[in-house]
């Protein structure tokens, strides 16, 4: 019978993450030991993954793994940070050795080319849930924010918004084509950790779009708003909303519903003043990622959506709220 301790020794300890840079003690104590950088910030994210509630039961366990790191990867990309190291805490049912190692392969595949070793964890018994939580460093005060956009600045968003819908919709309609492009979208989010960087210093504000468009940019007005006393809003161009080939074989108001509505991109979407547009341009180019300018901050306390035609359009649902979306 396989122990916790062997599982863990076996799967997931490697002599490498305890060299890493700023690992002082990796596995095998109470605690990790990391050594921050003179000048730096620690950021640190937590989030987990519920079978059934953030991904589907049959979830290949490579894909889940590297999700399950991807998606707090893209919470220091939104801050703009560095990872430094990861834990992970992993309920499982039961013990299934095949199902570990794999998990295991996609988890640590994604680990080291985000160069973010794992430095410790936690394995229990119970339903599939994993736990993941990163560590990452920001040069002190210039880490993105949420509350840092103002009236003018230009709304923006990384990649194409709503493969990951898309790509679920068809998941949970039985197609498991892993060469289909929105199902990879889906499987393996790839978190703008390069973007993040380069947005530092460039942005007003940023958010990683995981529920969803529309609700990831609410919260940017939101807190933008309460720091600056004011009533923000935001203006969206329809027609500038950046499509992929799935989604433009799509018809325009299902594709539009993916965009501004579904979660799991990963993506980010942030705020940049006018003035700073030829700089967003040799970030987004440094970066290597695609970045669309999609719309502006007002100050009329209001996000709306607007077609070509100027008329406003309303999607069925705004994103992804755990609590809101139980009933």
């Amino acid at each position: 019978m396989t122990g916790e301790f062997d599982l863990i020794a076996r799967h997931f300890r490697r002599a490498q993450d305890a060299r890493a840079p700023g690992v002082v003690l990796a596995g095998g104590d109470d605690c990790a030991l990391l050594a921050p950088t003179p000048g730096m910030q620690l950021a640190i994210s937590t989030d987990t993954l519920v079978e059934g509630v953030h991904f589907p039961r049959d979830t290949p366990p490579a894909d889940l793994g590297w999700k399950a790191l991807a998606v707090n990867l893209s919470d220091l990309a939104a801050m703009g940070a560095t990872p430094r190291g990861c834990v992970l805490a992993l309920t499982l049912p039961l013990v299934d050795d095949a199902w570990v190692a794999t998990f295991a392969e996609g988890f640590l595949a994604l680990a080291d080319a985000a160069h973010c070793p794992l430095v410790g964890g936690d394995t229990t018994s119970g339903p599939l849930s994993i736990t993941v939580t990163v560590f990452g460093e920001v040069p002190a005060g210039e880490a993105l924010r949420r509350a840092g956009a103002r009236a003018g600045d230009l709304v923006c968003v990384s990649g194409t918004p709503g493969d990951a819908a898309l790509g679920l919709e068809r998941w949970l309609a039985g197609n498991h084509d892993r060469h289909d492009p929105a199902i990879l979208r889906l499987l393996r989010p790839v978190p703008r950790l390069a973007l993040g960087v380069e947005l530092r210093g460039v942005a007003t504000a940023c958010i990683d779009v995981s529920d969803g468009l529309l609700g990831d940019l609410a919260h940017i007005v939101a807190e933008s708003s309460r720091a600056t006393g004011l009533s923000l809003g935001a203006e969206l161009q329809l027609a500038a909303l950046p499509r992929s080939p799935s989604l433009a074989a799509l018809s325009d108001e299902a594709a539009l519903e993916h965009q501004l509505a579904g979660g799991d991109d990963y993506e980010l979407c942030f705020t940049v003043p006018v003035q700073a547009l030829a700089a967003l341009r040799v970030a987004a180019a440094s970066a290597q990622v695609p970045v669309a300018v999609i719309g502006r901050i007002t100050d009329d306390g209001r996000i709306r959506c607007l077609g070509t035609d100027g008329c406003e359009w309303q999607p069925r649902r705004r994103g992804w709220d755990h609590f809101a979306n139980e009933e």
